[in-house]
């Protein structure tokens, strides 16, 4: 199984630390967020590595130029002259990614899910992709999808929130390979869900978006740094 991790975002609401840092590479704990999610995917038996980049793409693939020796995996880089969101960054990085399901995460996440649990076989034949969602936090108190019998639903009240991290099938990008263009995940992934074929659990363990300084200075307390 490959991973691909998405590192192409300008993060406009974490300036003025992203004009010179790219937002996967901001620091916790010691070590990059990005760092983090490599060494944890090394930990599961995940060692073949898709990243996309755009904003200050080449502090990245330097920063992890000795991955393989370093790390134990092996990157393979999808440049972007411009950031094509979530969704058209994962369609430009499928021929790097296969035919296969893989696991996808976004670089600006922090959480101690364990990976080795994406390792089992959480995509039925019936489903396009499998969505990790935490308990709403305050910066999304309305949610994004309700949780029912293990599939991902909307509804009126939504009680969950999309952690980004997944597994996802690339048939699920079937209608979207002639196109080169920035369009979101959210995109892709709703005819999946209104059909019925996108999974989902609940994890109540650390978990926090970094989008925003506020956020990020509170993660940094959080871990007494």
């Amino acid at each position: 199984m490959k991973a691909m991790i998405l590192a192409a975002g300008r993060g406009e609401r974490l300036r003025p630390l992203t004009d010179s840092t790219p937002k996967p590479m901001l620091q916790v704990a010691g070590k990059p967020l990005l760092e983090h999610h490599l060494a944890r995917l090394a930990a599961a038996g995940i060692t073949e590595i898709v990243i996309n980049t755009s904003w200050l793409a080449e502090q990245i693939e330097e920063y992890f130029s000795d991955c393989e020796q370093r790390l134990g995996v092996t990157i393979s880089w999808s440049r972007e002259a411009t950031a094509l969101e979530t969704g058209g960054g994962i369609v430009r990085a499928l021929p790097l990614l296969g035919e296969e399901p893989f696991i996808l995460i976004n670089g600006d996440v922090w959480s101690d899910y364990p990976l080795t649990d994406l390792c089992a076989n959480k995509l039925s034949d019936g489903l396009d992709a499998w969505l990790l969602l935490v308990a709403n936090p305050p910066h999304n108190r309305a949610g994004d999808f309700v949780l029912q019998d293990g599939r991902v639903d909307y509804a009126q009240d939504h009680a969950a929130t999309f952690s980004g991290i997944s597994l996802i099938r690339p048939a699920l990008f079937a209608n979207y390979l002639e196109q080169d263009c920035a369009f979101p995940l959210r995109d892709a992934l709703r005819p999946a869900i209104v059909g019925g074929r996108v999974g989902g659990e609940m994890y109540t363990g650390s978990w926090c978006d970094v989008g925003t300084l506020e956020r990020y200075e509170q993660l940094q307390a959080s871990l007494g740094e």
